[in-house]
């Protein structure tokens, strides 16, 4: 009888451990299971270890829904995350950035199935209806926000493997992406439905 609780105590002690070095891996607690979840998920689809996402994160301050956005524009540009990091610190806005890394803007724009499109997408899309469509991206002005909500966009769509006009609806209801994640996440818990194929390599996926 001894012998089974010095066992069961040793697995039980094996486990935690075991717990608490993924939480270390990671940078982040158990408390934080949501934004683990979507550091996991931005890792995945962007083929780089969580650990480094929750660096980034760490290291320069950014706010979670910029992860997707440094490392989109990395791949899109073929360049390091780190020298979209380098060039946001230079006080650039994210649209610049991504011009300065010779990216044309609608590399932000997904086909949606309407043209009727509320907060937080109105403006940039207002203007992708009218110009973008035809090249005409001189008169393009996008906040930081914008992009940042563009980039999560295509992020959750592609991850989640869900038309883009799903992910608009369901960040209507939320003030953030972590919550939409979260919300397709328990979705899937309760036998929903599985995420579909992506149709092209994480982070270099077709345009529209």
């Amino acid at each position: 009888m001894k012998r089974a609780v010095v066992i069961l105590t040793v697995l039980t002690a094996l486990a935690g451990s075991s717990i608490r070095a993924a939480q270390v891996d990671l940078g982040i607690s158990v408390a934080d299971g949501r934004l683990r979840s979507f550091y996991i998920a931005v890792g995945d689809h962007y083929r780089v270890a969580p650990r480094v996402v929750v660096d980034y994160r760490t290291r320069y301050r950014l706010i979670d829904e910029e992860l997707p956005l440094v490392f989109f524009l990395a791949a899109r540009a073929h360049v390091s995350p780190q020298a979209v990091i380098e060039l946001r610190l230079g006080r650039l806005s994210w649209l610049d950035v991504a011009l300065r890394l010779r990216l044309s803007p609608d590399i932000f724009f997904l086909s949606l199935g309407t043209e009727r499109i509320g907060p937080p997408y109105g403006n940039a899309y207002g203007y992708y209806w009218k110009r973008g469509r035809a090249g005409d991206w001189r008169g393009l002005a996008l906040t930081d926000r914008e992009v940042i909500d563009l980039v999560n966009l295509r992020f959750m769509s592609e991850y989640h493997g869900l038309g883009p006009d799903v992910i608009v609806a369901m960040r209507g209801r939320h003030r953030s992406f972590i919550a939409v994640h979260d919300e397709i996440g328990r979705g899937k818990d309760k036998g929903g439905p599985e995420k579909a194929p992506k149709a092209a390599p994480r982070g270099k996926s077709k345009k529209k």
